[in-house]
Formats: structure tokens, C-alpha cells, sequence
């Protein structure tokens, strides 16, 4: 019988699904993608990262929270909406809470719910998340103080409770505490779940392209503000990616890559629709 902690995560995007699904695609990592409730949806990873990590296998691993955190980043950088990654292992558990370009913020429990944190980030989070500054506050400065029958599950599990009042509501089975083959079986069996795979740079790219074709801000990613803008992810992209090779931080990889893509991505948006239908102009400057 097999007694290693189990070892899992959760990335909550506070987006719905479509708005996912592009991004996450660049994350090259098997995931299952479902409705969170109103304004949010989840990523279940299915934790071969970790895994390896654990297995001890010659791959290159990580552990959970630094492939989190990374991931977490990836996400944010390439978005609007904040994104907070939850994880859990047979020492610790935590959370990182990560919005566009802003210091990523997080808390750390020890496996008996002892906090291993620092209280600021409590307000930081609810601050980044728009939560009520007294009463949401209050329930999360409670998860840093003493509880002696509370472990590191029942603590992410109190941080989700006051996330239910933003609408946030995660489908069956995806409760921490529980390895990421126990999440992925429940998730699963959603009737919404979708499983998001790699395919390749050339489908990821034309995935990405036609949910902005297809969204409202397709023509705001035009004009001289578009392309500076698109210019500044690539050349934040690249030492951030060579960071985290460096460091063979598969997580800041991620972001650092999805940086440049969606920095290329941008150039080539406003090129193509300058060239298409419509020509130069044809959008906001």
C-alpha cells in the first residue's frame, strides 16, 4: 500500500471557460478545464510534474508549489483577470495569487495548519481580489492565527469558503487535500470538463488568434498602444524565460515563453488585420 502524502493543485482563473481555455493551452501541460461557478472557471493539472519529482525520475521536476507559482504567473502575465493557484504536499500547503505584471502574493501552512506566512498577504489578497475589507478580511486573518484542529486542507478549504462569496463554486469532487488522480477522476466526470492537451506552437498560435477574432477586443489590439505594448511582453519575455532556465524552473519558463508569445501574437494581430479586409486604419489607434 502506497503511504506518500498525497500531493495535488488547483488553478481558479477568474474568467470564464473560453476566455481560458487560449492561455492555458500555452501552458503545454494536460489539464482538465471546468466552470467555477459565476465569473470563474478551474484548471486541474494532472501533476506530472510533481509526480516525476516524487517517482525521483532523471526528468527534469519541481515541486508542486514552484511549478504552481510559475504557472500561476504564466497565466496572469498573458491576461486581464487575476489567477490563484492552490497546492498541497505531505509537508505544506498554500496558495499564490497572481495578477498581470503586479508581485505574485502567497501564504504558506505547515501540514498541521500551522501558519508559515506572513498576515500582510491576507490583505493583499483580498485587496487584488476586490473582497470586503472588513468582514472578508476578518475570515481570512482568521486562517493565520492559531487553530489546533485545523490542518493545511481545512485552511485552503476556509479560503475557499470566502471566495464562494464572489461567486466562486468548484464542482464535485475537487476538494484539497487530495492527490491530482483523485481530482482529475472527479473533475471528469463534469459534463462541462474538457480536457486541455498540447498540440503544437501552430495550433496553440491559431487557437489564440481566432478567440481574439472572435472577442470584443480584437480590435483594440491594434495601433501604435497595441504594438508598444506587444513589444514590451517580448522583451519581458526573454530574460524571464532565461531566468527561469537558469534556475530549471520549468514555471517561470512557461512564463516567461507566454510572454513572448503573446507579445508576437499582438505584432501579428496587428499586422494581419492591417493586411486584411479593411486594410490600414481599421481599427483604434
Amino acid at each position: 500500500m502506497d503511504a506518500t502524502p498525497p500531493v495535488g493543485a488547483l488553478l481558479l482563473c477568474r474568467a470564464e471557460p473560453e476566455t481560458v481555455r487560449p492561455v492555458a493551452h500555452l501552458l503545454r501541460e494536460r489539464m482538465l478545464l471546468a466552470p467555477a461557478g459565476d465569473g470563474w472557471s478551474v484548471l486541474v493539472p494532472e501533476g506530472r510534474p510533481w509526480q516525476d519529482h516524487r517517482a525521483g525520475t532523471a526528468e527534469a521536476a519541481e515541486p508542486v508549489d514552484r511549478v504552481l507559482s510559475g504557472w500561476a504567473t504564466a497565466l496572469a502575465v498573458g491576461s486581464t483577470w487575476p489567477v490563484l493557484a492552490l497546492w498541497w504536499d505531505g509537508d505544506r500547503a498554500g496558495y499564490t495569487l497572481a495578477a498581470g505584471f503586479r508581485r505574485p502574493v502567497g501564504y504558506v501552512w505547515l501540514a498541521d495548519g500551522t501558519p508559515a506566512g506572513e498576515d500582510e498577504a491576507m490583505r493583499t489578497f483580498a485587496e487584488r481580489l476586490g473582497l470586503d475589507p472588513v468582514p472578508d478580511v476578518q475570515a481570512l486573518e482568521a486562517l493565520t492565527g492559531p487553530g489546533p484542529e485545523a490542518d493545511a486542507a481545512a485552511r485552503l478549504r476556509g479560503l475557499l469558503a470566502v471566495l464562494t462569496r464572489t461567486g466562486l463554486k468548484l464542482p464535485a469532487g475537487l476538494d484539497p487535500g487530495r492527490s491530482s488522480d483523485v481530482l482529475t477522476a472527479g473533475a471528469g466526470g463534469g459534463p462541462e470538463a474538457e480536457w486541455i492537451e498540447w498540440t503544437g506552437w501552430r495550433d496553440a498560435v491559431k487557437v489564440e488568434l481566432e478567440a481574439v477574432e472572435s472577442s470584443r477586443v480584437g480590435p483594440w489590439l491594434r495601433g501604435p498602444k497595441a504594438r508598444a505594448l506587444a513589444g514590451a511582453q517580448l522583451a519581458a519575455g526573454l530574460p524571464l524565460a532565461l531566468w527561469g532556465a537558469g534556475r530549471r524552473s520549468g514555471g517561470w519558463v512557461f512564463a516567461g515563453a507566454l510572454l513572448i508569445v503573446h507579445g508576437a501574437l499582438g505584432l501579428a494581430y496587428d499586422r494581419i488585420r492591417d493586411d486584411g479586409p479593411g486594410g490600414e486604419g481599421g481599427g483604434p489607434a
